[in-house]
């Protein structure tokens, strides 16, 4: 099988590679990736080559396949798992698959095997780690974001609380309570705000910070505050913290001073750090979700609230297949929407040049279409080309009919008119 894949051969030498697969053993699958959405996590390995703890040192001789949020479908099952499943599913992995302690993952490990490919072969480890997930749904790219979105599952799940003198832990965010998600305009903080919105054990307040007042603006006109309120109870405030002299003075003020149980932190930034550290009240948790490329990177926090108010400090990356499994069931019973997400869309031939560059990219998630050929375009610039080519203005209106959010009609439209074999 010829397949078609950016591959990574050194650091920041991305490459759209055409070359042939081996045949599957009995163990392995082969399957058409449809769907990938670029994640900063892959912009990071492009940065470091070798030095990136996934990436093999060997990668000069055996590129690996980038990309590790897809979706798409079975093509050729191995004799060990024909019983289980069959050409034509839907599927999608769960990347972090940790297997017997290895750090080698799809996307950033694997000659044959990664999002931003044609066709590619899921290693044995996938099934081993019981992280290959067939998808019902509808659409490729919700399965796609089922796996960024259940990294912020992830980070929500695995919050905690104490009770003075008791040395258990109570899991997840404070039902009820206040949370703050910090530098949260972006497509990783609308996830998490989506899905804080719709589960089940929901905050009282959720207040989200940004200094661009741009994304900000989006934020609110997916998430209006006044229909929030009416439909779930809960209190919803998007902040500009630049434009103030003393943000975390009006941000604990939206608590009444009581600051926040609850922090998610999505940037290594240390100004926001400090803020994070600041705005917590008793018993406070702050998740630093966002990974930092820099090994020595530092930032204050508040060591008298450490040790008297109980606030604690904490980090995830990446969710598990429970949360995986949730974020698709969610979406699926179309309680969360993951296309708040996205910004971009485009071909495998964008994916190299998208990944190398994704910094310097305004807006949320690429979303990689990998049988087709279309330079990255954002959403709300797809009518700007419609006199090139009338398929853009055609997109353009069913995007528009779905309050400018990506949706199952426009994914159908785009396979439909684009996709190639």
């Amino acid at each position: 099988m010829r397949t078609k894949a950016v591959r990574l051969h050194a650091a920041m030498d991305l490459r759209l590679d055409e070359f042939e697969l081996p045949p599957i053993k009995d163990d392995e699958m082969l399957v058409k990736v449809v769907s990938d959405s670029i994640c900063m996590s892959t912009y990071k390995m492009a940065t470091l080559g070798v030095d990136h703890k996934r990436v093999p040192a060997d990668v000069a001789e055996h590129p690996v396949i980038c990309g590790h949020e897809f979706a798409g479908d079975i093509v050729e099952v191995g004799a060990k798992y024909a019983d289980l499943y069959r050409p034509g599913q839907k599927f999608t992995i769960q990347p972090a698959i940790n297997y017997k302690g290895s750090m080698a993952s799809p996307g950033y490990s694997y000659e044959f095997c990664g999002g931003d490919s044609t066709y590619c072969i899921l290693p044995q480890e996938i099934f081993a780690t019981d992280s290959f997930l067939v998808f019902e749904g509808e659409a490729y790219y919700q399965a796609s974001l089922a796996e960024p979105l259940s990294c912020s599952i992830g980070a929500l799940n695995a919050a905690y609380h104490t009770k003075m003198g008791v040395y258990t832990h109570e899991m997840g965010i404070r039902a009820g309570g206040n949370l703050a998600i910090m530098a949260g305009a972006g497509p990783m903080g609308l996830g998490a705000l989506t899905y804080a919105l719709h589960r089940d054990r929901r905050p009282g307040l959720i207040t989200v910070t940004d200094i661009n007042q741009e994304r900000l603006d989006r934020a609110a006109s997916l998430f209006p505050p006044e229909k929030v309120k009416d439909e779930t109870g809960i209190d919803l405030h998007f902040v500009n913290t630049g434009t103030m002299d003393d943000p975390v003075a009006y941000l604990r003020s939206l608590t009444g001073g009581a600051g926040y149980d609850d922090v998610l932190c999505y940037a290594p930034v240390a100004a926001v750090i400090e803020q994070s550290s600041d705005v917590l009240g008793r018993d406070g948790c702050l998740n630093f979700f966002a990974g930092p490329t820099d090994t020595a990177f530092k930032a204050p926090i508040n060591f008298y609230d450490i040790h008297y108010n109980s606030t604690h400090v904490m980090g995830t990356t990446g969710g598990n297949t429970a949360d995986m499994i949730e974020s698709l069931e969610l979406t699926a019973a179309g309680r969360i929407d993951p296309a708040v997400m996205v910004t971009h869309i485009g071909g495998l031939d964008a994916a190299a040049e998208a990944t190398c560059n994704l910094p310097k990219i305004p807006g949320g998630k690429k979303l990689i279409y990998t049988h087709i050929e279309l330079p990255l375009i954002a959403l709300d610039e797809l009518r700007d080309h419609a006199a090139e080519d009338v398929r853009f203005a055609e997109l353009a209106d069913i995007i528009d009919g779905s309050n400018g959010l990506w949706s199952p009609a426009a994914e159908r439209y785009l396979l439909e008119h684009w996709a190639r074999s």
